[in-house]
């Protein structure tokens, strides 16, 4: 964009939708309300649904297991899919509108599974003889699910996205009111995911899922009113294309030319940009291996036979992170654990206190959330800034000690998870009933852990993706950290069902235990779970971690170049 703010709004690729001046906190005031009130919704729903999959359809282990993993995982693959069609076709905004619509629809179908009965299987007494779900009556939630991963897919790419597109961050001001929307736009995500994981769960699970999954389809219906109002004061941008397409070109153009001999070859490099040493096939991309390859401006005629060695070099880079990726996946895997099976082992422990207050199972999402918070302001106020009064400089925990601090949390999760769900499982065998007379608070050490799996690894990998790829690939790095989380819930549902299959033959039960974890070994899943952990923290140290000092240096040679490059101009 150009420089000031009238050529900001001057500018071709953006679309003003009055005659006011659009944008800025006249636009984002709408987009934050959106913004709660969608988040409110969605999260109700993600954050019980094993538990009213597991009360209401009576669902066994395995296959509650697999649709959330099934559900959650397309729910972020789908996020490439919205972040292409918004980028090449929609834009943001409606992007963003039929997204909610898809998502909307999705939750009233839920909704009205809660409302008729004869949508679900008949309540399972005493957890004895439980009578599974019709073929119908699951094809009737997994259309909901369906539409809600849809708009999932569609919103989450676009949402921070449209906000930040309010802003002309090419001036001071634009930049601090950018910064200042990202601090609103996580206090509102924190907000409504404090109330949803409080308020809304114990009204599904303690007074009516009628009532508890109205609310948030309510709420989701508000959060597009108050969107579809707000279309005046908004910037809306024109889809400019998408950087994913450049990284299928070079690939393309490198299979095209893979057979060319380049030993003398010209190469297409208007920007100058460094050669790397690795990976160099894909360089063939951008050999010039004939004249007519090129217009009379000397640029491509075919993006997807010619592309220039800077195409080349984000691809090589972002490849290069791939094994840093991997070791994340592992870490996801746990974390994913504890929201199905740790909720099922909540669903079968003691919820009741001394007081007779009933603890809602899907209140133990609060426990990562928490742990998380401690750990973040205690780094930050504690060890940051003490640091910082003694040496007089800020001493932070490199990427690489916090990713190996988060894969032994991963490990030390699933290690007192077994310990926890045999002490758990003893209990209720001793007593002869369904729900162990454990506590469930037991049961907190463990999610606290998958907290700080979180704390460490996942927003390390995070600011990994964020901070070593360019500027113009940020969105990649949304994509690729979207990818990850997806990968591990596949993963994750791949090994239960090995897991499952493997321990049930000779007409021996499960691990998983079916309806009843009692009549199962869980926690020797958790061990295999923890050996898991344990060779992916070999993994990388004794090879991811290399990659991210390999990144890191190619990224700055990147930078060092492009910086010496604006001072030849």
């Amino acid at each position: 964009m150009a420089e000031g703010s009238s050529s900001f709004l001057d500018d071709p690729c953006l679309s003003p939708s009055s005659k006011k001046q659009p944008g800025g906190w006249r636009a984002v005031k709408y987009i934050l309300a959106n913004e709660t009130f969608e988040k409110l919704a969605s999260m109700s729903l993600v954050a019980n649904m094993t538990v009213y999959l597991k009360t209401k359809y009576n669902m066994e282990g395995v296959l509650l297991v697999n649709v959330i993993n099934i559900w959650s995982g397309t729910s972020s693959f789908m996020s490439i899919g919205g972040a292409l069609i918004s980028d090449m076709f929609l834009g943001r905004y409606l992007m963003l509108l039929y997204s909610s619509i898809s998502s909307l629809l999705g939750m009233m179908i839920l909704t009205l599974t809660a409302v008729v009965p004869k949508l679900r299987p008949p309540t399972c007494i005493g957890q004895i003889n439980c009578i599974d779900p019709n073929l119908w009556q699951l094809s009737i939630l997994y259309a909901g699910l369906t539409l809600m991963a849809i708009g999932a897919g569609g919103i989450r790419p676009c949402n921070i996205a449209f906000g930040a597109d309010q802003f002309n961050t090419t001036t001071k001001e634009g930049r601090s009111q950018l910064e200042s929307f990202f601090n609103w736009w996580y206090f509102s995500f924190t907000f409504a995911l404090v109330i949803a994981l409080t308020a809304v769960v114990y009204i599904q699970t303690n007074i009516s899922w009628v009532i508890g999954f109205a609310i948030p389809t309510s709420c989701l219906l508000v959060s597009i009113v108050i969107f579809v109002i707000g279309h005046h004061a908004y910037i809306i941008m024109k889809p400019q294309g998408s950087v994913f397409v450049d990284l299928v070109k070079v690939i393309t153009a490198a299979t095209r030319k893979h057979r060319l001999d380049c030993s003398r070859c010209s190469f297409y490099d208007p920007d100058f940009h460094p050669r790397t040493k690795k990976l160099r096939c894909l360089e063939k991309a951008a050999v010039i291996a004939n004249q007519n390859e090129l217009d009379e401006d000397g640029k491509p005629k075919n993006g997807w036979r010619l592309c220039s060695i800077q195409q080349v070099e984000n691809l090589k880079l972002l490849l290069a992170m791939m094994p840093v990726c991997l070791a994340g996946i592992g870490c996801f895997m746990t974390m994913d654990q504890q929201t199905t099976i740790g909720i099922l082992q909540a669903i079968q422990s003691n919820n009741v206190l001394p007081s007779g207050f009933k603890i809602p199972p899907g209140w133990m999402g609060l426990s990562p959330m928490i742990a998380l918070s401690i750990w973040i302001s205690t780094y930050e106020i504690l060890w940051v800034l003490q640091t910082k009064r003694l040496t007089g400089k800020a001493k932070r925990l490199t990427m690489t000690q916090r990713i190996n601090i988060g894969l032994i949390s991963a490990m030390a999760c699933s290690i007192v998870a077994s310990f926890i769900e045999k002490k758990r499982r003893t209990a209720a065998l001793k007593h002869g009933s369904f729900k162990s007379p454990m506590s469930i608070l037991m049961l907190l050490p463990q999610f606290a852990l998958s907290g700080l799996v979180e704390a460490f690894a996942a927003v390390a990998i995070m600011e990994y993706l964020t901070t070593q790829l360019p500027e113009s690939m940020r969105t990649v790095a949304g994509a690729i950290f979207f990818i990850s989380l997806s990968m591990a819930s596949y993963l994750n549902s791949m090994l239960i069902n090995i897991v499952h299959k493997t321990t049930k033959k000779g007409g021996k039960t499960s691990w998983l235990g079916g309806h009843n974890l009692n009549n199962g070994k869980l926690e020797n899943f958790y061990y295999l779970a923890a050996s898991i952990e344990a060779l992916n923290f070999l993994y990388f140290n004794l090879y991811a971690r290399r990659f991210i000092a390999t990144s890191c240096t190619i990224n700055k040679e990147s930078k060092e170049d492009q910086h010496n490059n604006e001072d030849q101009i």
